[in-house]
């Protein structure tokens, strides 16, 4: 068994040694939100739902953004992302937002309607940027603030039966890098691409015990993703751990865009 080295790295006032830190264990920075306002449009189910309880649970002031009213948050606005519909009513001050609103629309590209392109589109992208515009001013208020937008592996993975929401997922990466360059220093956006997370959204590809082994298979983890996989990744980026980190694409993918086993 190796040794634990627990010898000082440095003895200048201030300056944390490894001596300080209980041998063995790595510590890491809390995740604290005490003092801020964060927008979370669609945080009833999935990766939404969970997101918010980690918020919520660290402090955060949270407003929510959807269909239905979400317990245990600090406001709640009615926001339909295929509406026209103003936004009113956002914090003075905003600190972070993410947008959580999909599609999952997975069809032959010659059965694919322009009706069908047009939802996705909507939902993803022109939802986003109508949200993003409504709380603009806020985050301009709060002087610093953070962004999450979120994409799909099979935009930077090329996937069948995909071409509607990679098309409209593209467009959200896209999206994200301009308006990371263009709002810099002061608001950093960041886009998280996940691949197959258990959700309401994806119950019809996990429906059943063989399609659940069939999906975890094509993973090179074995396995699909829990939204508390994704939402602990949205809350970093917008935490001030993450302060250093903007116009990135971040994929909890299970290993899926990268890696190819022998």
């Amino acid at each position: 068994m190796g040794k634990r080295y627990g010898r000082t790295c440095s003895q200048q006032p201030g300056i944390a040694t490894f001596a300080s830190f209980p041998k063995g264990r790595i510590v890491a920075p809390s995740m604290d939100f005490q003092g801020k306002n964060v927008v979370l449009a669609g945080g009833s189910s999935g990766i939404g739902a969970s997101l918010l309880e980690t918020l919520s649970g660290n402090g955060a002031e949270v407003t929510t953004l959807g269909r239905r009213p979400v317990e245990g948050t600090a406001a709640h606005i009615s926001f339909d992302a295929e509406s026209g519909d103003e936004i009113e009513g956002l914090p003075e001050a905003i600190h972070g937002l993410a947008y959580c609103p999909g599609t999952i629309t997975l069809k032959p590209f010659h059965r694919l309607s322009e009706d069908d392109f047009l939802r996705d589109f909507r939902v993803n992208l022109l939802g986003a940027v109508k949200v993003l515009q409504a709380a603009l001013p806020g985050m301009k208020k709060a002087g610093s603030a953070s962004v999450v937008l979120f994409s799909t592996v099979a935009v930077g993975t090329g996937l069948g039966f995909h071409a509607s929401i990679a098309s409209a997922k593209g467009a959200v990466e896209g999206l994200a890098r301009s308006l990371a360059c263009e709002w810099a220093p002061n608001i950093r956006v960041n886009v998280i691409a996940p691949s197959l997370t258990n959700t309401p959204l994806a119950s019809s590809l996990l429906g059943s015990e063989e399609k659940r082994e069939a999906s975890e298979k094509r993973h090179p983890l074995k396995a699909v993703g829990d939204p508390s996989d994704v939402a602990g990744l949205a809350a970093f980026l917008l935490g001030d751990e993450s302060k250093f980190i903007s116009g990135q694409v971040l994929r909890p993918d299970g290993g899926l865009s990268s890696l190819r086993p022998l």
